[in-house]
Order: structure tokens, then sequence, then C-alpha cells
């Protein structure tokens, strides 16, 4: 009998209910630290520690699951991510939110391990499909995830959404346990003991494999600039509150959902992943330009949805071409590095805005935030220069298959 439909679906409620607690925070953080009297660059600061945690834990959680399997990892995972949403909601200081942000942050390095899961049950032509899966979990914890956060951060107060997280990773902690069965196979061969890098190179297409990662590192800079001011944006410039920061949120949540849910694996098949991360980028740097200077909440909105459309073409499309570029034995570690160079743009992104915000506020001479919305449309520019070097790339006669290399 075939598990894999099982597997599938265990493994998207097991990220579904974490990126979900991890989306209730999203909403509220930036005006949790403002109350604390956080300045822009502290908030940059402690929006982006998360993400330099799992740029340093990534890599090793990726290897370890590759050795022990990818179960106990996720379950170490879960443990950290209790108590950081603990200490997070019983924080009185910006410093102790900041040793909240730093133990979740390492816990919630994991990502890679639930990617590698997925790798493991799926064959090289479905893997965009597969990671299309993962972004639609993604897509529904932002979708509910921010709605509940925002509610509960105006209904009760900036702390509340803290709990609710804190309990829900309590549960994922126990469908882990009970529900989600190992995907590395039994007695199955772990890799001898090689350093990540350089040995990683020797077992990914490395042309293939870099320029994913560049591209990723520059989308990921860019979406989590505006990400990480978002709250603060839709405040100062159109005076709402961390309920519609939440609403708008969940929005894109549900863009994500319908095309990394349902569209993306046809949408590969007509176009191929390289097409699609172009028009994935070039979107996004639309969307950021116009919220750069959005004077209205219409076209506010409009932007949004181009960014959240983009976005959603982007993450599975250049997950999987990282994948099909590293062999079976190595996808642990492949994909842990590209989590990690994630992490390092979510650590980069949100402490180039905070400065930037910082520097324009203290001149008044911009709309809020427009200067960290421009450079991240910087950014989206790049990204989409490297999108189209990628697909040119791919266009060129495939290289031999990295197992027949073995």
């Amino acid at each position: 009998m075939d598990r894999r439909p099982l597997q599938y679906l265990a493994i998207f409620f097991t990220v579904f209910i974490d990126i979900l607690g991890f989306g209730i925070v999203i909403p509220v953080l930036p005006l949790y630290a403002e109350h604390f009297g956080a300045t822009p660059w502290q908030i940059g600061w402690l929006v982006g520690i998360f993400s330099l945690a799992q740029f340093f834990f990534a890599p090793i959680w990726g290897k370890v699951s590759d050795r022990i399997g990818r179960k106990p990892v996720l379950l170490l995972g879960v443990i950290g991510t209790i108590v950081g949403y603990l200490l997070m909601g019983m924080a009185g200081s910006v410093l102790m939110l900041f040793v909240a942000r730093l133990i979740d942050g390492i816990a919630g390095a994991n990502i890679g391990a639930a990617q590698a899961y997925l790798a493991d049950i799926s064959s090289p032509e479905n893997r965009a499909k597969a990671m299309g899966l993962l972004g639609a979990a993604f897509g529904l914890g932002f979708v509910f995830g921010p709605a509940l956060g925002g509610w509960a951060g105006v209904k009760f107060s900036y702390s509340a959404p803290m709990f609710i997280a804190a309990g829900l990773a309590a549960v994922n902690f126990l469908f882990i346990v009970f529900f989600l069965p190992e995907s590395r196979k039994a007695g199955a061969a772990a890799p001898e003991a090689k350093r990540i890098f350089p040995d990683l190179f020797q077992h990914v297409r490395v042309q293939q494999y870099v320029a994913s990662l560049v591209c990723y590192f520059l989308v990921i800079a860019g979406f989590s600039m505006m990400t990480a001011l978002f709250a603060l944006y839709l405040k100062h410039r159109f005076g709402l509150d961390a309920l519609h920061t939440g609403y708008i949120l969940a929005g894109i949540g549900v863009l994500g959902v319908v095309i990394q849910g349902g569209l993306i694996g046809r949408l590969v098949k007509r176009f191929g992943e390289g097409v699609l991360a172009v028009a994935g980028s070039f979107l996004v740097f639309v969307g950021l330009v116009v919220l750069a200077f959005a004077g209205t909440f219409g076209v506010m909105l409009g932007a949004s949805a181009l960014v959240g459309i983009g976005n959603s073409l982007l993450m599975p499309t250049l997950s999987a071409l990282a994948s099909r570029s590293a062999s079976a034995e190595w996808q642990g570690r492949a994909l842990g590095v590209v989590q990690s160079a994630g992490s390092l743009a979510r650590f980069a992104g949100p402490l180039t805005a905070g400065g930037l915000l910082g520097i324009s506020e203290a001149g008044h001479r911009m709309p809020y935030a427009a200067l960290p919305f421009a450079v991240a449309a910087g950014f989206l520019a790049v990204a989409t220069i490297a999108a189209v070097a990628l697909e040119m790339r791919r266009e060129r006669p495939e290289e031999t298959a990295l197992g027949q290399n073995a």
C-alpha cells in the first residue's frame, strides 16, 4: 500500500500548525516592541535575530536529519518553539524579547528537515509540486495566523498571541509524535562525516544550485524588509491597527494557498520553474515599488496582492530548482544550506529596513517607510536578473544526472 498520500497530509499539517503559530506573531511583534520603547533599528534587530539563529543552525539541523532521521529533528524544534513563545509572552522588556526570539530562531531552523522529508517521499519530477504543498501549508498558516494574531492583539493584549502560539506548538508536538511517520528508510546508510563545505559542491550541479541560492537570498531579503515594517507602515501611513494588518496579511496568505496548493503543479508543467521564478520576482519588484509610494488604501491593497502572487510563485520553484540539483543522499544538507541563505536574508533584510527607516524618519522628507521599501524593490530587480540568468542556463542541454556521476 502506498503510504505517501498520508505522509503528504501529515507533513502538511505539521508545517501548517508551525506556521500558524509563527503567523500569529507577525502583526503584533513590531507594535509589541514599540510598546516597550524600541527604536526602528532595534525592531529591525528583533525581527532579524530570529533568522540569524536560523542561518547558523539550519545546516546543522539538516545534517542531523540526514543522520538520525527527520522526525526527531522536527520534535526537538517544536520543543524549543514552545519555550520561545512562552518567554516572549512573559517578556517585560526589549531584552527579554531578544532572548525569546533567539531561542525560537534556533528551534525554528529545522524547516530544512521538513523540506527534506518531502524530498524523501517525492520523485524529482514531482518535487516542485511537493514543495508547492509545503508552500500551501505556509499560505494557510499565514491566512489564519495573522488574522488570529491581529484579533488577539487588539481584543486582549500584545502578549496574548504569543501564548496562543505556544499552545499551538504543543499541539504540533503531539501530532508529530503520533501521526508523522519517519521518512528515512530503516537501515538507510548515513552519509560519511564530511564538512558541508566544500564537499557539498561535489554533490550538486554547481551553477544551477548557486544561481538558485543567490536568487533565493535576494527575494527573501527584499520581501522580509517589507514584512518587518508592514505593521508599522500601515499604522503610521494609513492609521490601521494590528487587526487590519492581520487581515491584509491573511489575504496574501489566501493567494499563497490558491497558487501553491492548486496551480503551481500545472504552471510548472506548462512554463517550467525558471520562467515562474522570473515572473514571480518581477511581480514582487513592481509591488514593492508601488507600496513605497502608495497614497491610498486601494493602491496599497493592490500592491500587496502583487507581492503575494509573486512570492507564491517564487518559493516552491526556487526550492525545487535547488533540490533537483542535489543528489538524493545530500538533500537534507543541500536544502539546509538553502534555508540558511533564506535565514541570512531574513536577518539582513529587517536589519537594513530598520536602519533605513530610522534614517528616513530623522529627515522626515519621505512618506513613512518609503526608503526601505524602495531599497527592497532594488533587491528584487537584481533577483529578477538572476532569475533570467538561471532560466537561460537551464535552456542549455541538461547535464548528466548526479546519480549517474556518483
